[in-house]
């Protein structure tokens, strides 16, 4: 069973009907998990939010995903989620210009997420804020509007994307398959 972070984000329902058509899975709001909590699952999503990082004190939601350091559960963050999971490994945001269209993304590494996909391909974008690549991670996709499109821990199954695959067609479809087939792999 799949763990859905909701963040707030009007988009989660579209994160689970994804997930909804190859396991089972949970919604939580952001503000409810806790460490004990997120160990029953065989993976995590953590959605996007209408939370602007630079403009608010992100401690509470980064206490509420602590837990996200020591884990051995796969997570994979979108947009704010991606945003968070960058803050709290030591990444910085910062303000950018806004980005609500298609974005075409260039792939950069080998990585599980982007298996089945092309090189270059576009997904939707809805952000005006983006973080720097936290010490540590690894670079797997970037664009001409923000350098950190996809980042991925090198040694732990933590893995953020500033895009959302949620909407953005075929191509996120299969990004989420992706995260769900290695979700069922680790386990």
């Amino acid at each position: 069973m799949l763990l859905i972070i909701d963040c707030g984000s009007q988009k989660t329902q579209f994160i689970e009907e994804l997930v909804d058509l190859h396991l089972d899975y949970k919604s939580i709001s952001i503000l409810d998990v806790s460490p004990e909590e997120v160990e029953k699952y065989t993976g995590i999503i953590i959605s996007g939010a209408p939370i602007q990082i630079t403009e608010v004190d992100m401690q509470i939601y980064l206490d509420q995903v602590e837990w996200i350091k020591t884990t051995t559960i796969p997570v994979l963050g979108i947009c704010f989620g991606h945003q968070l999971i960058g803050l709290l490994f030591g990444a910085y945001g910062s303000k950018m210009r806004e980005d609500r269209d298609w974005q075409e993304i260039e792939v950069l590494a080998n990585h599980v997420l982007f298996e089945r996909l092309p090189i270059i391909l576009e997904m939707m974008e809805d952000h005006c804020e983006c973080i720097s690549l936290p010490p540590n991670f690894e670079l797997i996709a970037t664009s001409d509007a923000c350098v950190n499109e996809a980042m991925a821990h090198p040694t732990k199954s933590i893995m953020g994307v500033q895009f959302h695959p949620e909407v953005s067609g075929n191509f996120g479809a299969v990004l989420i398959e992706n995260f769900i087939r290695l979700c069922e792999t680790k386990n």
